[in-house]
């Protein structure tokens, strides 16, 4: 068996203007975590919010808060994170080098925070293996990190079933998390192939009612796991 999909919001789709109202929405309409992109403009072209957004979002949500670092400097940036009320930190691999990587995790965990690490679509998964055993989740990149509204990258599920499958050969079970252009069609795919966890931004905070437009996704992504997990070759395509 396995636990339902888990829908993940990104606010970087909501408004701005309306942030609390939007959060609120998706709070109502069942979001098991809500995903914070943070972007410094250095590891990724673009500019988002901070440490201000996540202390205001934690006064007014009671939905874990999954802090996405697109930071090319997360081990000095995370005390600042971890005060202001993250619930799982996520950092890039692609910025920490030798140990580097195990000592923002344990950093992390130290402070009584989930973590992971993520991908970008590039990146060969194996860079996973030292941390695999110490990660709470992995997120899988399916698309360029930076700006939202992108298209899936095709194929991106075989990049989460090489994760699930290194997982298993160490006797770890982190989540699995797919950010990028998940959607109703996507969503399949990625759950087929093992995710747990989905980033959805135009797919739900787009949408005129972002509760049901969850609720869709999660239903099709399950109905995908429990094909493959009986062996229906079709599973991930429905």
């Amino acid at each position: 068996m396995f636990e339902p999909i888990v829908i993940a919001p990104s606010i970087l789709s909501a408004d701005f203007m309306d942030l609390g109202r939007d959060v609120a929405v998706l709070e109502e309409g069942g979001a098991g975590l809500i995903h914070v992109d943070v972007m410094d403009g250095h590891f990724v072209p673009n500019l988002s919010m901070g440490v201000p957004v996540v202390k205001a979002l934690k006064r007014r949500t009671r939905v874990p808060l999954d802090v996405h670092l697109m930071i090319d400097n997360p081990a000095r940036e995370l005390p600042w994170f971890i005060d202001a009320g993250a619930d799982m930190l996520t950092v890039h691999a692609e910025v920490l080098y030798g140990d580097e990587l195990a000592s923002c995790v344990e950093s992390i965990h130290e402070a009584g925070v989930r973590a992971c690490v993520a991908l970008k679509p590039r990146t060969a998964v194996e860079v996973l293996a030292p941390v695999i055993g110490m990660l709470d989740m992995v997120l899988v990149m399916s698309v360029e990190p930076g700006f939202s509204g992108q298209s899936y990258i095709a194929g991106s599920e075989q990049r989460v079933a090489a994760v699930a499958a290194m997982a298993r050969q160490a006797g770890a079970a982190p989540l699995i998390q797919v950010d990028g252009g998940i959607g109703l069609q996507t969503a399949p795919l990625v759950a087929a192939a093992g995710a747990d966890v989905l980033v959805c931004g135009n797919a739900v905070c787009a949408q005129d009612d972002p509760a049901a437009a969850m609720a869709r996704i999660a239903a099709a992504a399950d109905r995908a796991r429990e094909a493959a997990l009986h062996g229906c070759p079709e599973g991930g395509a429905r």
